[in-house]
């Protein structure tokens, strides 16, 4: 039996693991509060397995039926209702979370998987509103964006779970086409965006320091380790090259690397000064509202690729 879904916030993230969810032949309830966010799920949900149909990983007749496993649920007790798993991607703000836990226990199934897919807040924190058996059915399951497209899932075995329980939820991302990834221990970050976060920091430097200017930067890391990154990852690179060299590198370059302990001050002073990126229309780069879609579509299409190539679809 296919298990049934219910997502709890339709954003950027609510609505693409609906996505993900129906496209692998799962039922899926969504509920979003906001009237207005509300409305551009479908529409959203249309437009990605478009582009899936374009690219010939979805047929148009599977889209179509994929489509058609996704409702919107008026309220939060009918998108939980009978529900076999649910997972939250509503704002990453503590009390918000632990009140919608305590929600969602009162009107979910006993038998339902309660998920988070947050990174930053702890586990035991959110948790606390429930009961000892509910706990025991609580997890993160940290997708990332955009959802449909990326195969990685991290998901959580911090010791409050049975490993039966957790062995079925991550059959249940495979099934899908995921790659799951079982994370031991509750820190901020999981893993993915630790890793992300310490490239992002010498990206940053390097620019602070004028060694480069933006695009030459971008296309260093492009050419150069995300695009071995992208076929294996760091300890089978460091294999291949011998970890006695990567030693003697990491002797000679860690200690005057970036060390800092918070934002980079060139991105703060970027944020002070309006230029968030895509959605002000600049950031480390100029974007005109007016592609800024085609490139984004362009983007995905180019994710798409990749996966293709790594048989994470088809």
């Amino acid at each position: 039996m296919r298990e049934t879904i219910g997502v709890i916030g339709g954003g950027t993230m609510g609505h693409g693991i609906a996505a993900a969810f129906a496209a692998g032949g799962h039922d899926v309830a969504i509920w979003e509060p906001d009237e207005g966010r509300r409305a551009l799920i479908l529409p959203a949900i249309r437009e990605a397995y478009t582009l899936l149909t374009e690219e010939g990983v979805l047929g148009a007749t599977d889209a179509a039926a994929a489509e058609g496993r996704v409702h919107l649920a008026g309220d939060l007790a009918a998108a939980v209702a009978g529900r076999d798993f649910v997972v939250e991607a509503i704002p990453e703000q503590l009390g918000l979370k632990q009140a919608l836990f305590a929600d969602i226990d009162r009107l979910a199934p006993a038998h339902a998987v309660l998920a988070s897919n947050t990174s930053s807040l702890p586990l035991a924190a959110m948790m606390e509103p429930l009961g000892v058996l509910r706990r025991e059915r609580t997890m993160v399951t940290h997708w990332y964006n955009p959802p449909l497209i990326m195969p990685l899932v991290e998901l959580s075995f911090f010791g409050n779970m049975p490993a039966d329980v957790y062995d079925s939820v991550s059959r249940m991302h495979e099934a899908i086409g995921k790659r799951t990834v079982k994370v031991l221990k509750d820190v901020p970050g999981l893993i993915a965006n630790r890793i992300q976060q310490a490239v992002a920091r010498e990206v940053f430097s390097l620019i602070e320091q004028g060694v480069a200017d933006t695009a030459d930067v971008e296309k260093a890391l492009m050419f150069g380790p995300a695009f071995r990154y992208a076929t294996t990852g760091q300890l089978e690179i460091a294999d291949f090259g011998g970890l006695d060299v990567w030693a003697v590198v990491g002797d000679a370059l860690l200690a005057v690397m970036d060390a800092s302990k918070e934002a980079s001050p060139l991105l703060k002073r970027k944020v002070a000064g309006g230029k968030l990126g895509v959605k002000s229309g600049e950031g480390f780069f100029t974007w005109d509202t007016a592609t800024a879609g085609d490139r984004r579509r362009d983007f995905l299409r180019r994710l798409i690729h990749q996966s293709k190539v790594s048989r994470t679809f088809g």
